[in-house]
């Protein structure tokens, strides 16, 4: 059931490119049913996810048309029956949505809500939602990440890299990361990394294995294992776990490299999340938020009306610095 007040919002009527994603000003603002929260959204958070179902090549694909978008932050406008935690005027963020968060407005369910503290702006807000709960279910549920042991962020400086770094040092690792530009490697400094290295040069890898003093790495936290996971495989150590976070295609490994280390490789998909799983990273992360070592780094920043350019640079980009966001 929607209202008469009208929104402006991005819809995909079909899959493909990034112009598939059209500015609408004729869209009904939806109203919230049981259980859920409309949302009057000030920025949405961009993921590359997005692109991927977006363009058809996604393996949960949405009806059309759709609005994409799922990490909003912005002010509660209303609430339906049996919403209990909310209430108008609040300030919040969502890990997902039932409308879409490129828009002026959304609806989301009262469990995917969460409260934005007054430490956090806007935009800090829809930069928490994937790459947070991605980042902490990688290095917890996934890789059974522990105070000591050393972690690579293989490909630190974009939104989910800069959350496992944040993560990894407030949780007691020695934290290694990588990044593609002299920018990159900086803010992967300032966000947690004791070290850094550049992945587009020569031997960088070496270089790595040095930082550990030849024992290897424990986890791998992989943005991009259609290039990289052949490398991490030689740079895990015994018992070592890399876990998949990102892949834009198929790569040919040897398993050999993970017979004698007894390695592991570990795939990432936030949406198997059980409720258990979210309300852990939800607890840990919010802690994080009430301590002040989680803090958002925001990188490129569009008005809705570019949503297909956001599209086109999250994936064609040199190399990531921050979180990709939409303002409205």
């Amino acid at each position: 059931m929607a209202s008469s007040k009208l929104m402006r919002a991005i819809r995909v009527s079909e899959f493909g490119g990034p112009s598939v994603l059209k500015l609408r000003t004729d869209i009904p603002v939806p109203n919230p049913g049981p259980d859920q929260v409309l949302i009057r959204v000030h920025a949405c958070g961009v993921n590359p996810v997005e692109t991927y179902i977006r363009a058809g090549a996604f393996s949960r694909k949405p009806r059309l048309p759709y609005t994409p978008g799922s990490d909003v932050s912005g002010v509660v406008e209303a609430v339906g029956d049996g919403v209990t935690f909310f209430q108008a005027g609040d300030r919040v963020f969502t890990t997902a949505t039932e409308t879409g968060g490129y828009a002026e407005y959304t609806v989301a369910s009262e469990e995917s809500v969460y409260r934005l503290p007054d430490s956090l702006d806007y935009k800090q807000g829809a930069a928490i939602g994937i790459p947070y709960f991605t980042a902490y279910r990688a290095l917890f549920q996934k890789a059974h990440a522990k105070a000591g042991e050393t972690v690579l962020v293989h490909g630190a400086s974009g939104g989910v890299g800069i959350a496992a770094c944040q993560i990894a040092r407030a949780f007691g690792m020695k934290v290694l990361g990588t990044a593609g530009t002299p920018e990159g490697q900086t803010l992967v400094l300032k966000n947690g990394a004791h070290q850094v290295f550049n992945h587009r040069e020569k031997g960088y890898t070496d270089r790595i294995q040095e930082a550990t003093n030849g024992q290897g790495v424990n986890v791998i936290i992989e943005m991009l294992a259609n290039v990289n996971l052949s490398n991490d495989l030689e740079m895990l150590g015994r018992g070592g776990r890399v876990t998949i976070v990102g892949s834009r295609g198929p790569i040919e490994i040897d398993p050999r490299d993970t017979m004698m280390k007894e390695s592991s490789i570990i795939g990432v998909a936030l949406f198997s999340s059980t409720c258990e799983e979210k309300a852990e990273c939800a607890a840990a992360l919010c802690a994080g938020m009430d301590s002040g070592w989680m803090k958002p780094l925001i990188g490129a920043q569009y008005p809705l009306e570019q949503a297909s350019r956001a599209h086109e640079d999250i994936i064609h980009s040199s190399g990531a610095r921050g979180k990709m966001v939409l303002t409205m």
